[in-house]
């Protein structure tokens, strides 16, 4: 059912605006705080993140703690109103902590021990590190948790890296006593007869490293998963004292894009808003933006979907541009506005920045800020953001709505490690992560609101559930698959589906394993093509979708058997030319579709339009958008506010429906078409 949610703050409704602001870089410039205070006024700024990196500011000795700078910044806050994410400060700990408990250093997995320095470089399993992080954020909860300055809790930063420490092991160790119980059933989950590594004592286990074993597939995932259960551990032991402080804060820790290194989904329960830090790389086409719009526009909806539709914060992103990309580019006049509007039209509640202010020195002085080292509020930027925050002040309303998709993707980060550690078909480029975000880029043209999930989700709630690359089918997975589809639902899969269980072990008498009876097909063989082979498929007559026509194949093609499945086109060419490459299969009141081979556009365009309008998937608007252009959708059940997002550098028109639309940025009744600049954005409530 759709609902409205209440405020990530009941002190702060509507949306928050702000920046990552770091004031005890600037105790040397009091002059500095007035006029921060100042210009956020100016900006429509009403909350910021504070003291992410200030642990030798709160603490410069250990057991010495100068919390007068920060009584001040808060207090000054409380007076303007102006709200605040405090931080504890765990990302990078003071140069004492590092001299005095050298082991609170993380190991490389070759053996090298750290030096300090950098973020992030410390041990999460150090019982030193956990206790000196106990100590800061408790002082810090005792103090502020019921400052009224003091909104919510923000936690370390940008969580990620890993430590081969000796407590590493000794905890890697444990963790796995605690899974498999015995070495017996430890052996058989990593095939550990392969190469005769079979282990006979707990102590021999190490992590995989250059310099010892790194080819035991299932060592390798039990690593990561140990990896992401320690982070969620520190996570969890950093929030106690906070939790137990003030039990009405909310907590939140910041999230990074796709990243590789951590399940963020295990962190989900743990928090009670999800966020995350968007930087992309807006205008490596002066032309047309839609390849980086279409991969943010993935990665909004994958936090969203991590809390089941619940508003999520954007913390971080560039007002300007950043100083560690290849290529830093300033954002071109309108993109500000689009790239903040198209966080919220995906489900954020918050446009955050880093950073308010730009450092003076050191790795981020060239970073961009809403602030820049001419302290000067006649700047683009500025007006940028200042022209920003009186658009979320005025469209208020929308805050608390939600996006209630129909389709979801699975995107799976444990068959993410699986599928690129498998060796094989094609090691040159396995392209997971593309193949996912090309079936997503399918929706966005066509402007239907998609949900982005892990594969142990909830199904129900869908018509259509895409999971291209399904490699590792985890233990209820199938089974969770088999009853959406029985159920009525539609259910796509892809070629190297079904291969391997959650310990990475094939799946024994045929592929794809336990989805064999919803898809009804076996896959024999996989032919991995190079980059120079070409091959294609053409659709049968009279086929189910009513597609005509053929589409080049490349690079991974399946050589399956109807088992029940009805081919809707076969291949056209190799020693494999006739058999099928695209399937369906009626199971229950539902359909199983399998697409077996890769398949260059315009075949994702025609075959997923073809399902949406099959299947009668609710677009945002019912008309086809231009190229470069998408909609999306919030609603609260009662309102519906449309959103028209152009990222291209050209004019386009978007046909709208007859009814009358209220457009809420220019304030105007609009009917019949929209015309939008170039990086234009209109917000249409019905």
């Amino acid at each position: 059912m759709v609902k409205k949610y209440p405020s990530i703050s009941s002190r702060a409704p509507g949306f928050l605006h702000g920046a990552d602001y770091n004031p005890d870089q600037w105790q040397e410039y009091p002059e500095i705080l007035e006029e921060d205070i100042r210009l956020m006024k100016l900006a429509s700024c009403n909350v910021m993140s504070v003291g992410i990196f200030a642990w030798s500011a709160l603490e410069p000795e250990e057991g010495v703690f100068t919390f007068d700078w920060l009584d001040r910044v808060l207090d000054t806050f409380e007076q303007n109103g102006i709200y605040a994410f405090l931080a504890t400060p765990s990302g990078a700990r003071p140069a004492w902590l590092s001299q005095a408990y050298p082991e609170v250093l993380r190991v490389r997995e070759d053996g090298v021990h750290h030096l300090h320095g950098g973020r992030h470089n410390h041990c999460y399993t150090s019982p030193v590190y956990r206790e000196k992080v106990e100590i800061i954020n408790s002082k810090l909860a005792e103090r502020y948790a019921h400052h009224p300055a003091v909104i919510g809790w923000h936690i370390s930063n940008e969580y990620g890296g890993e430590c081969h420490c000796g407590n590493c092991q000794e905890a890697f160790r444990g963790w796995l006593k605690n899974k498999y119980g015995t070495l017996e059933k430890l052996n058989h989950a990593w095939w550990n007869s392969f190469w005769s590594h079979t282990i006979t004592d707990w102590t021999q286990i190490e992590s995989p490293s250059s310099r010892g074993e790194s080819m035991v597939h299932g060592l390798n995932l039990d690593w990561k998963r140990f990896v992401t259960d320690q982070t969620v551990d520190f996570c969890r032991h950093e929030i106690g004292p906070l939790r137990k402080a003030n039990t009405d804060l909310p907590i939140t820790t910041n999230f990074m894009e796709t990243f590789e290194g951590l399940n963020y989904w295990k962190f989900a329960d743990l928090l009670d808003v999800i966020s995350w830090d968007a930087y992309p790389t807006w205008h490596d086409s002066l032309q047309d933006d839609t390849e980086q719009a279409v991969l943010f526009a993935f990665n909004h909806d994958m936090y969203r979907s991590m809390k089941g539709g619940k508003p999520f914060m954007l913390m971080e992103s560039t007002p300007s541009m950043t100083n560690w990309q290849p290529v830093s580019k300033l954002k071109r006049p309108g993109m500000h506005k689009l790239s903040s509007l198209q966080a919220v039209a995906h489900g954020s509640d918050t446009v955050q920045y880093f950073q308010w202010r730009q450092s003076r020195g050191s790795s981020e002085k060239f970073h961009g800020a809403v602030v820049s080292h001419s302290g000067s509020e006649q700047t683009r930027v500025f007006n940028d953001v200042a022209d920003l925050g009186q658009m979320l002040s005025a469209i208020g309303e929308i805050a608390g709505t939600t996006v209630q998709p129909e389709v979801a993707i699975i995107f799976d980060q444990e068959n993410r490690w699986a599928i690129k550690d498998a060796q094989g078909p094609r090691n040159q480029g396995i392209h997971y992560e593309e193949t996912v975000r090309k079936a997503y880029r399918a929706f966005w043209e066509k402007g239907v609101s998609v949900d982005v999930i892990d594969s142990e989700c909830d199904l129900s709630s869908y018509k259509l559930v895409v999971a291209p690359m399904l490699y590792m089918v985890r233990s209820g997975v199938g089974e969770a698959i088999e009853q959406f589809v029985e159920n009525g639902g539609t259910f796509v899969a892809t070629y190297w589906t079904g291969i391997a269980d959650e310990n990475d072990l094939c799946f024994l008498g045929g592929f794809p394993g336990p989805l064999r009876n919803v898809l009804g097909i076996w896959s024999e063989e996989i032919d991995a093509l190079h980059d120079y082979d070409k091959n294609s498929i053409a659709f049968v007559d009279n086929n189910d979708l009513g597609i005509k026509g053929e589409y080049e194949a490349h690079e991974l093609c399946d050589l399956i058997h109807l088992e029940g499945a009805e081919a809707l086109a076969v291949y056209e060419s190799d020693f494999y030319a006739g058999r099928p490459s695209l399937t369906c299969n009626r199971f229950g009141q539902g359909s199983a579709y399998y697409v077996a081979s890769r398949n260059k556009e315009p075949f994702n365009r025609d075959f997923f339009g073809r399902l949406i309008e099959k299947l009668g998937i609710q677009r945002v608007l019912d008309s086809e958008l231009p190229d470069g252009v998408t909609a999306q959708l919030r609603t609260d059940g009662t309102a519906r506010y449309i959103f028209l997002m152009n990222f291209t550098a050209q004019e386009k028109t978007v046909e709208l429906p007859a009814e009358e639309h209220l457009d809420l940025l220019q304030g105007i009744e609009v009917s019949h078409r929209m015309n939008l600049q170039p990086y234009g954005v209109s917000i249409l409530k019905i």
